[in-house]
């Protein structure tokens, strides 16, 4: 593979150092914002979500041969199944679902080794992943509401109109570093609208201090490491909870590996190969889930940025994973980021789960999904109603399938089902390249 003449830093180009310290800063703080909003909105350790996140980007590269310079954060994909298995058995058993999750990221891995990709495109089209990204997007919204408008009050939710100007702000600041910004500074709106909205929070006094008083210099993030720090039970309502996301996620990976191999000019699906990537993927949630982190992903922030700058060195994702480590272990700093109040958190929310649902939109029209076509209609019509509605099947007392999850295993057998489906595919993973 030639390299286009328009690269800075080419895969295995090493930066100087001051370079690399520069540049790996600014992809640490791409996909700031999102890794450590996730654990705070499931009840997990920001800490441990960006030290694992680092883990995992450099179990990545190393799996696919420090070929795809891909960084991995926290999977917003699993904020619901999170929340609803820690509801079921305790925060320990979201953990223990994610290594479940990890699990079919090895076996789907060791399947495409051996018989190649397009099976799973025939088994997982637009049609049945967009709308259930959409789905996820939307079973989340009313999170975000709850949490820009409402704060607690000796143990009862109350409407507050202070709270819910904060959250106002953020979605602002976030939405003009979006729409008005140019360069990195539009890749970040998450951080950017967090670090508004808290400066308006310090303005109106909802901030409180106490515990970055407290807190030491330097701390050992909260680890939770099973039959140590909790006990846990596998349950099929667990496995039901968690594993179906996998479906998402998997179509996420692919499509985030094609738009990295057109943008670097390397077609990754073939090489280091599809099945690397997301066992790279599936070990890095594998070991975040093992201490107690959230589920991985790679993250399409971090590809922007690549994108922009085109330097696409693998060095400079290493340093990120790095710094994102040393990080981790900033008690101050993790203390700050503790007191960041639930409305900024919020209002960042309502711009963050309304893309992921607009993401999935734009899947169907990026693909030209005809819904004057009665089975388009009807499969994702179904996958909408049951994910939003919160549609269940109660099997027994230890294993029921609701939600997002239901609705992603029905959308995968009417597509499998229903007559008039595509039999051959064409093959999206033939990438053009441009030669020099």
């Amino acid at each position: 593979m030639m390299k286009n003449t328009q690269t800075i830093l080419d895969i295995h180009d090493k930066p100087t150092a001051g370079k690399l310290t520069t540049l790996s800063i600014q992809h640490m703080f791409a996909m700031f914002g999102a890794t450590i909003l996730v654990p705070q909105l499931v009840g997990l350790s920001p800490a441990i979500a960006l030290l694992t996140s680092g883990i995992a980007t450099l179990i990545f590269l190393f799996v696919t041969k420090f070929q795809v310079p891909a960084y991995l954060g926290s999977s917003f994909a699993f904020i619901v199944p999170i929340i609803a298995a820690t509801e079921n058995g305790g925060i320990g058993s979201a953990m223990i679902g994610s290594l479940f999750v990890a699990l079919v990221y090895f076996i789907v891995s060791i399947v495409i080794w051996k018989t190649g990709y397009k099976w799973i495109m025939n088994l997982l089209p637009p049609i049945v992943v967009a709308p259930v990204i959409i789905v996820i997007g939307l079973a989340l919204s009313p999170v975000a509401i709850d949490m820009a408008m409402n704060i607690t009050v000796d143990g009862v939710s109350q409407y507050s109109m202070k709270h819910f100007s904060a959250a106002l702000v953020t979605l602002a600041a976030a939405v003009v570093a979006t729409l008005f910004f140019k360069g990195i500074i539009s890749l970040m709106p998450v951080l950017i609208g967090i670090i508004v909205g808290y400066l308006y929070s310090l303005m109106i006094g909802i901030v409180d201090f106490s515990t970055v008083l407290s807190a030491k210099l330097f701390s050992t993030p909260d680890f939770l490491i099973p039959g140590i720090h909790y006990e846990f039970a596998i349950t099929p309502t667990l496995l039901g909870l968690m594993v179906p996301i996998a479906i998402v996620t998997i179509s996420e990976h692919i499509g985030h590996q094609l738009v990295l191999g057109k943008i670097v000019n390397r077609n990754y699906i073939k090489d280091p190969g599809l099945h690397r990537s997301l066992l790279g993927d599936g070990l890095g949630t594998l070991i975040s889930g093992l201490v107690g982190g959230p589920p991985k992903t790679t993250y399409g922030e971090n590809i922007g940025v690549l994108a922009i700058t085109r330097v696409y060195s693998v060095y400079v994702i290493g340093g990120a994973a790095i710094l994102a480590i040393l990080f981790s272990f900033l008690g101050k700093m993790m203390a700050l980021i503790s007191t960041i109040p639930t409305a900024v958190l919020g209002g960042i929310s309502i711009l963050l789960f309304g893309i992921i649902a607009s993401s999935g939109l734009r899947m169907l029209v990026d693909n030209n999904i005809d819904f004057g076509n009665k089975r388009n209609l009807v499969i994702s019509s179904i996958i909408l109603v049951i994910g939003i509605g919160g549609a269940k099947l109660h099997f027994s007392d230890t294993f029921e399938l609701e939600g997002m999850a239901l609705a992603a295993i029905i959308g995968v057998v009417l597509n499998l089902v229903l007559p008039g489906r595509q039999k051959e595919l064409s093959d999206p993973f033939e990438i053009t390249t441009t030669k020099s």
